[in-house]
């Protein structure tokens, strides 16, 4: 039976040491881009609200680290994202490439503003 994972710095500690440092990098976007989003862990891995609402979602793999920003986080970003496998809101990043650390900030500013609007 599997340890439940409790925080964000226990789930990134599970993995390897080059991709704890990656996986940290992408928290280090995430919350310098969402200040007052909230952090948890959903789905078992991490996961990023703003206005109550979810805002992006990510996770390591074998071979790649999978980034969730919902289907319209991806599908405002179909061009630049095209490059990589991709599922409905999900997108590969595999991890024998560089991460688009500056792609992610942009999804997640996206986002941020998209959930800041009222429904």
């Amino acid at each position: 039976m599997k340890k439940q994972i409790d925080s964000v710095d226990d789930y990134i500690s599970k993995f390897p040491k080059e991709v704890q440092e990656k996986l940290k990098w992408i928290r280090k976007v995430i919350k310098d881009n969402a200040p007052r989003s909230t952090e948890s862990i959903s789905y078992g891995m991490p996961a990023y609200k703003t206005n109550g609402k979810p805002l992006v979602y990510f996770g390591a793999f074998k071979k790649h680290i999978g980034f969730y920003a919902t289907p319209s986080g991806h599908s405002e970003f179909a061009n630049e994202l095209s490059k990589y496998r991709q599922g409905k809101g999900s997108v590969q990043f595999p991890l024998n490439e560089p991460i688009p650390f500056d792609l992610i900030k942009q999804i997640v500013e996206f986002r941020v503003k998209e959930n800041s609007i009222q429904t």
